[in-house]
């Protein structure tokens, strides 16, 4: 059946009519697809600072464990954990009886050692007598020796002058025979000569006698020289003896002095004081107990040099390389709720340590490579009031930020309005053919471009950015933006799906009300 004109018509109008209501529906629609959107204006901040925070405990400049240097039983303890101590302090008294003996006993030694001392420096003083008396007898046997070789010399000559009187004689015996012979002389002349020579015979063999007693004189006196000279090195030997003698006592005495200032020291570290000052951490001795000293010493007590207190914290591997000693840095303290601490880095370990690292010491672990590493870094803290100090014990939880670097009038933007995205393919060169190889090696990886979205009239345009040093919220611009730009900063979801020229709505806040923060 035909359709009439009529009918028609109504056909085209309705069609007409349900097309612009798609239209007017699809222009409304794109209307409400426009994403709204925080914006900020690019300002000058006037100071940024980049910080690291970390987190740790509390540790004294140095703890000291304190062993018994002496064995016995504790009798004595004077001190509680947590008691504030000074040095020189009593802190532990074990059972100095046996000690008292010893030392004692000692001392008895050490007298009679001084006495052999005495002794034998006394038999040096008579041996010393001894060689002086000696010696003078010595000097005198010498003394005879020479008078002996003088009487030698005297009863030469005698017996030289005897025998020139003999040969005298005798020549007077000779002339006065001849004399007689001839007739000259006399009988009694001839006896006068004759008696004369016998005379020089007798007298020569009298200074003959007295020359062999004088020799025999010498050597005897020469005998009692030598042994003189004997008995002198004799004394002298027996002095150098009675001289080594006082050595040896004297070296007995000092070992036996030596053996009583180890038995008085020992009585005395019956006593254990305090080296310190610092506070009492620990005590595991108990009264009672027997106190064992040497290799398996017991330990007595725990004591903690508090004077300078120091937090040592944990740094991630990622951000160790922006510190550096002498940094200054603000600790909070768990116990201490949200008071800070003024503190200085005052240390960086070289060496990194594995989370999973119970011994600290960074090398047990090296093979796991996807294990994660810290670095201790040790901060000391600084004027520290006398009630936070009192209150600050060992091994209390801290957390640390360590400022890093520090500008003055920065320009920066909320962290949440950076974003990094895959950058613009390169369009192909009119002169380059299809498939021919590209310039770039295909293997590298394109970096992502770091920047922001600016609000260009209702739509986004993104502008890449260099960026510089981190602060809490913000980070700094070096370069691609201008101050009183509009940066959109959010919300995240629609940050995430901006495009190069979207159509935003600036987001209206209500009086009081924050722009979100980046998820």
């Amino acid at each position: 059946m035909a359709v009439s004109r009529k009918k028609k018509i109504i056909i085209v109008v309705a069609a007409v009519a349900v097309l612009g209501l798609i239209v007017v529906i699809s222009i409304f629609a794109r209307g409400k697809d426009e994403a709204e959107v925080t914006v900020v204006k690019v300002d000058v901040r006037p100071e940024l600072k980049s910080t690291v925070t970390a987190s740790g405990e509390v540790r004294p400049i140095r703890f000291v464990n304190l062993t018994s240097e002496v064995q016995g039983r504790i009798t004595e303890i004077s001190v509680n954990p947590g008691d504030q101590v000074t040095v020189g302090q009593p802190l532990v008294r074990v059972d100095p009886t046996q000690l008292e003996s010893s030392a004692e006993a000692q001392a008895a030694g050490v007298q009679a050692a001084i006495s052999d001392v005495q002794n034998a420096r006394q038999s040096v003083i008579s041996a010393e007598t001894n060689v002086q008396q000696v010696q003078q007898a010595l000097l005198a046997a010498e003394a005879a020796l020479a008078q002996s070789r003088q009487a030698v010399n005297t009863a030469q000559t005698a017996v030289d002058r005897e025998e020139v009187n003999l040969a005298t004689a005798r020549r007077e015996l000779k002339r006065t025979t001849e004399l007689i012979e001839s007739g000259v002389a006399s009988r009694s002349e001839f006896d006068t000569a004759q008696d004369r020579v016998k005379t020089a015979q007798v007298a020569l063999k009298t200074s003959q006698a007295q020359l062999e007693s004088a020799r025999i004189a010498v050597e005897e006196a020469k005998a009692r020289v030598n042994q003189q000279r004997k008995a002198v090195e004799s004394a002298q030997n027996s002095v150098a003896q009675a001289r080594n003698s006082v050595k040896a006592s004297e070296a007995r005495a000092t070992g036996q002095q030596a053996l009583l200032r180890g038995q008085s020291s020992q009585r005395y570290k019956a006593t254990t004081v305090s080296p310190l000052t610092g506070v009492v951490v620990d005590i595991p001795a108990r009264v009672g107990q027997f106190a064992v000293a040497g290799l398996s010493t017991t330990s007595l007590m725990t004591i903690a040099d508090m004077t300078t207190i120091n937090v040592e914290v944990n740094v991630d591997e990622t951000e160790i390389a922006q510190l550096e000693v002498g940094q200054p840095a603000k600790v909070k303290v768990d116990a201490m709720g949200e008071r800070e601490v003024a503190g200085v880095v005052i240390q960086k370990n070289p060496l990194a340590v594995s989370r999973s690292d119970t011994q600290g010491s960074g090398l047990g672990n090296r093979i796991n490579v996807q294990d994660a590493k810290e670095f201790k870094v040790i901060i000391e803290l600084k004027d520290l009031p006398d009630e936070a100090r009192g209150s600050l014990k060992p091994g209390m939880t801290a957390t640390a930020t360590i400022t890093t670097k520090t500008k003055q009038n920065v320009l920066a933007v909320p962290l949440q309005a950076i974003v990094e995205k895959a950058p613009t393919p390169t369009p192909t060169p009119p002169g380059q053919q299809q498939g021919q190889a590209p310039a770039a090696a295909p293997s590298e990886k394109p970096k992502e471009v770091k920047g922001v979205y600016v609000l260009d009239g209702k739509k986004v345009k993104f502008i890449p950015v260099e960026t510089g040093i981190t602060g809490e919220s913000d980070i700094e611009i070096v370069s691609g933006l201008q101050p009183n730009m509009e940066v959109v900063t959010g919300p995240s979801r629609v940050l995430r799906t901006l495009k190069e020229g979207d159509a935003v709505q600036r987001q209206q806040l209500k009086p009081g009300e924050k722009a979100p923060e980046k998820k």
